[in-house]
């Protein structure tokens, strides 16, 4: 039969139970916004973040078994000691979610190669690294879902956005490719593009009069919150976004229709 009828509806559902989720970035921010939403669908939360200190302080809101673990996503040693340590401790690896990302700006004559440099290594490598060393535990296993964070600025070019915008691109190209490799073998592959997320970082950044100006070109009229990213993430790591691979999931307003 080319189509079998759905007999079992749970498979649908938005529940994490019981899942492993992995977050980089996981401290602040987005992450931090995705680790707590996920924490109250039922997953153990492991937060990973340079930042160690913080990152035990965030496992404290998603509650539960979470677990926090330091790691610099732009070594490949750091990587693979995280991500080992974390396969001892809960056996397995179901979801993995990018977070982690910076954001230096400035007019691209002015952009130094150092801002270039470590923008290109924590958005776009470090998500790299993290995809091909969990991903080897998800193919071993035969099932995973990975998640990266792009953003609107994977899509459209914004000024003074020169190496974000170059990170972001790549990280879309990337996790394409990931998606044609691995589905076949159990492991989707998808990436979220928000608008200006009004975490404190973002408000920092865009409360002043280029925010205001910025927001009016937005179709909703406004920046986005935290936890509207997660439910997105949310929903791609359940049993009910299965089919979903490769795909570029815009939370923007509307900005990047025009």
């Amino acid at each position: 039969m080319l189509v079998p009828p759905v007999t079992d509806i749970s498979s649908l559902s938005v529940r994490l139970d019981e899942k492993v989720a992995v977050i980089t970035g996981g401290a602040s921010g987005i992450g931090l916004a995705i680790a707590g939403l996920y924490a109250s669908f039922g997953a153990r939360v492991i937060v990973v973040d340079r930042d160690a200190a913080a990152a035990d302080s965030a496992v404290a809101e998603p509650g539960g078994d979470a677990a926090a673990f330091g790691c610099d996503v732009t070594s490949a040693d750091s990587v693979a000691e995280t991500v080992a340590a974390i396969s001892e401790l809960a056996g397995r690896i179901d979801v993995l979610v990018n977070s982690a990302g910076v954001a230096m700006l400035a007019p691209a004559e002015d952009l130094t190669a150092d801002q270039w440099q470590a923008t290109i290594a924590v958005n776009l490598t470090g998500t790299y690294l993290m995809c091909r060393t969990v991903g080897r535990v998800m193919l071993e296993r035969g099932r995973g879902k990975i998640i990266n964070l792009a953003s609107q600025a994977a899509s459209v070019a914004l000024p003074e956005h020169v190496a974000y915008c170059a990170s972001k691109f790549g990280v879309i190209g990337m996790t394409r490719v990931l998606a044609l490799e691995w589905a076949g073998r159990g492991v989707t592959a998808n990436t979220i593009s928000p608008t200006v997320v009004l975490t404190p970082l973002g408000i920092g950044a865009w409360d002043n009069p280029k925010g205001e100006a910025h927001m009016a070109e937005i179709p909703v009229g406004r920046f986005a919150m935290p936890n509207e990213i997660a439910a997105v993430a949310a929903f791609l790591a359940s049993g009910a976004a299965d089919m979903i691979n490769g795909a570029d999931i815009v939370v923007d307003g509307g900005f990047t229709i025009r």
